[in-house]
């Protein structure tokens, strides 16, 4: 299960007034850190010093864990195995990280992704979903995506 973080009283307060000045990467995390994303999410987003950056925010009370997500299903297994409730959380959570990764590049791709009615047919998307965030975020977050959907 990975941790999901949001802002605590002096995180938003931070947003409204700059009051802390903070570093832009680590404002920009700040600004993730909403409460839905869980860790991995907010790894693949703050690409750079991602651990570390988090870890201050923590530490400096601007945020802190919320819950933790339910781990996707694995990926790999045969395609009538799969629940219909596992897929369509495994496809809304990769729709998901893919928008978050690159916008509203993702479209069309997304739309692929909620049509799929399987897993034999939803895994070939995100290999290619991982490609396309290779090509525009760079190999970390295109590693980060395909490893948690069991693609990388």
């Amino acid at each position: 299960m990975a941790l999901i973080y949001g802002k605590t009283a002096k995180g938003l307060a931070e947003i409204e007034t700059r009051a802390h000045r903070l570093m832009p990467r680590m404002r920009s995390a700040l600004i993730l850190a909403d409460g839905k994303r869980d860790v991995d999410d907010l790894k693949t987003l703050v690409t750079q010093q991602a651990d570390e950056t988090l870890r201050a925010l923590v530490e400096q009370g601007f945020i802190e864990a919320v819950g933790e997500t339910v781990p996707p299903p694995a990926a790999a297994a045969p395609a009538g195995t799969v629940a219909s409730s596992e897929l369509e959380n495994t496809r809304r959570a990769a729709v998901r990280a893919l928008t978050d990764s690159i916008g509203p590049a993702a479209e069309m791709m997304s739309i692929k992704m909620e049509k799929a009615k399987n897993l034999a047919e939803l895994t070939p998307l995100l290999r290619q979903a991982t490609q396309t965030i290779a090509a525009m975020r760079g190999r970390a977050a295109a590693e980060a995506f395909g490893k948690r959907f069991g693609v990388g």
